[in-house]
């Protein structure tokens, strides 16, 4: 069962891809495995995924349309440079991007702006002028509420209040209601109030669209959309105390940026909502361990990596914000105020294992924890106004909420066979599963979690270097979606994605020197 260090290596390098489709936002994996290969080494690589993730409206939208294909094909590329300075010491540089998103929706669904978009749900705006015709009807007395029935008759027969005649037949109108109601007003009330309440109701949904067009309010145009990029530079130092143990550790430098774009019914008052997080970055750190026996092929590794704190000033566009003033809310509290928001990358481990099972064949097996339950994001303008429409009654969240959260930690796990073939080739083949990050899920990434195969292939022209492709096969879990708002209820929600895939293709390039 004896393998060589090469043969192991060559094996283990043809799975260019780790993650690619995880939960969350997580892409690449985070792999040590380049900083563990012997000697000096160096490789770059390249992931493309082609994922389709389609759906139906469902839960709380008024229809049930169907979704198209709403997420973007993206790639990230990897390198890494690992130096053995001395028997003892090493040191590496590893580049990676471990975490993203890519999704726009098109066609016509809830997150696509449509021309019948309400600034709120079309029940809920219904809902508050019923509610404000009630209560100011329950403010009147009996003989009021008939003096409206009247004045509803005279307007339906044409006659204005400027004409001379108008009090009288006024006055005249109102004793005949009474006088049909057997002379008591209280009765006579009660049989013309639903006739009030209807031309009250139609009266107040003229003056509210009035409010909202005098305060400026304008709708969303085009799709809803998100975008996120991270890039990561680790600069890992390792100690080697005798040759089957490595202790590393070192910085990590970590640049995010990205923008998200919120359209169509489904987001009601963010219709419209823009932000952009312009590139910033910050540090953090990882540390590890690994043991190896090479004359078995066996080597294990544990590495931890922080998570990364990153302050920025979000720029955000709420062009909506005037419908505050329906709330009994100042809409320049809201979009002119500053302020920073923090975005904070989980924190991961990763725990690796390989083993020589017969001569030339190895088993590989990653676990890879994700702390995606503690990450949220809520630029500042954005929760300001979540608090002020937190305090309707069909939201119930006075606190605000959030942009972007999950409620579940990421647990994922990919276990394979590789074997060397020729002194040239080596191939292998894998299972991943990934538990997701909880569901319901966020509209802005509607999938939880997924099974997937992988074959991969390598060629080996000369010792010292390689080249290596690999495909996997998602078969993407059904999620349910959610906005913003209906995080945390379970039954709250706004779509159904189901029976979906994804492709993704790897390249690297492998070289010893």
């Amino acid at each position: 069962m004896k393998l060589k260090t090469l043969a192991t290596a060559m094996i283990l390098a043809s799975v260019p891809m780790t993650g690619a489709f995880a939960a969350a936002m997580d892409r690449s994996g985070q792999s040590m495995s380049a900083f563990l290969q012997p000697g000096n080494y160096f490789e770059a690589g390249i992931s493309v995924l082609d994922p389709t993730v389609s759906g139906k409206e469902a839960g709380e939208t008024a229809t049930r349309r169907n979704i198209e294909d709403m997420a973007d094909d993206y790639y990230f590329p990897s390198a890494a440079l690992k130096l053995q300075l001395t028997d003892k010491f090493s040191f590496g540089l590893l580049y990676d991007q471990p975490f993203g998103a890519a999704a726009e929706y098109k066609g016509n669904n809830a997150f696509v702006s449509q021309a019948s978009d309400t600034v709120l749900p079309q029940p809920l705006l219904d809902s508050m002028v019923r509610n404000e015709v009630t209560q100011t009807l329950n403010q009147l007395t009996s003989t009021q509420i008939v003096g409206l029935a009247a004045q509803g008759l005279l307007a339906q027969q044409g006659m204005s209040p400027t004409n001379p005649a108008y009090n009288a037949t006024l006055q005249a109108t109102v004793t005949g209601i009474i006088t049909q109601a057997g002379g008591n007003v209280d009765t006579a009330a009660a049989a013309v109030r639903p006739q009030v309440e209807a031309g009250a109701f139609t009266q107040g949904q003229q003056q509210l669209q009035q409010r909202l067009d005098n305060a400026g309010v304008a709708l969303g145009q085009g799709n809803t959309k998100v975008s996120v990029d991270t890039q990561n530079l680790a600069f890992v130092f390792g100690f080697q105390p005798t040759p089957n143990w490595n202790i590393y550790a070192g910085p990590v430098y970590q640049t995010v940026k990205g923008s998200v774009s919120l359209r169509g019914q489904g987001y009601s008052i963010f219709n419209g909502y823009d932000s952009n997080i312009k590139e910033t970055g910050d540090l953090g750190w990882l540390a590890g361990v690994a043991y190896q026996i090479p004359e078995i092929a066996l080597k294990a590794s544990l590495t931890y990596r922080s998570e990364i704190d990153h302050e920025t000033t979000i720029r955000e566009t709420i062009p909506t914000a005037g419908a505050l003033t329906l709330l009994g809310q100042n809409p320049a509290d809201v979009v002119g105020a500053k302020g920073t928001s923090t975005i904070t990358t989980p924190q991961s481990v990763n725990l690796d294992f390989q083993s020589g099972i017969m001569a030339d064949t190895v088993a590989f097996a990653n676990v890879r924890w994700v702390e995606w339950s503690n990450f949220a994001i809520r630029p500042y303008q954005f929760g300001l106004m979540s608090e002020a429409v937190g305090q309707l009654p069909a939201v119930n969240r006075p606190n605000g909420f959030n942009l972007v959260e999950y409620s579940e930690d990421q647990i994922s796990a990919t276990v394979g066979v590789g074997r060397k073939l020729s002194e040239q080739w080596a191939g292998n083949v894998s299972v991943g599963w990934d538990s997701g990050a909880g569901n319901p899920v966020s509209t802005l990434g509607p999938t939880e979690g997924y099974w997937n195969v992988g074959l991969g292939l390598q060629f080996s022209p000369a010792p010292n270097y390689f080249i290596a492709g690999g495909v996997k096969y998602f078969m993407l879990g059904d999620a349910k979606s959610q906005t913003a708002a209906q995080f945390g209820e379970d039954s709250r929600i706004v779509g159904e994605f189901e029976d979906n895939d994804a492709w993704a293709y790897g390249l690297k390039i492998g070289y010893r020197f």
